[in-house]
């Protein structure tokens, strides 16, 4: 399919810009299937207020490291760390045993 420059108008503060043939492009090989609401400019400023890199945590584009818990394999019974603080009654896997029991 062949893309051509479009003129939109931002959401945001009502001016106009282009959206240009191969960012049309780049959207479809992404299945995004709404053109960008705001310009690249208000874009830019919403990403900032939520942390500069689309994850909201600040940290300049790498995430922040997680706190990890002790825990034993519900299914092979090896110690393993898990993301999340593991509760009484509930099994905990290991991430071998986790992927297979996801598939």
């Amino acid at each position: 399919m062949s893309y051509a420059d479009k003129t939109l108008t931002c959401s945001d503060c009502s001016a106009s810009f282009t959206f240009s043939a191969s960012e049309q492009e780049f959207f479809a090989s992404k299945n995004f299937t709404h053109d960008p609401a705001r310009c690249p400019d208000c874009r830019s400023a919403r990403k900032q207020q939520r942390g500069g890199n689309g994850y909201g945590n600040g940290s300049g584009g790498y995430r922040q490291q997680r706190e990890m818990h002790p825990a034993v394999c519900a299914s092979c019974g090896t110690n393993t760390q898990v993301p999340f603080e593991p509760r009484e009654g509930r099994p905990v896997y290991c991430s071998d045993c986790y992927s297979k029991t996801r598939r």
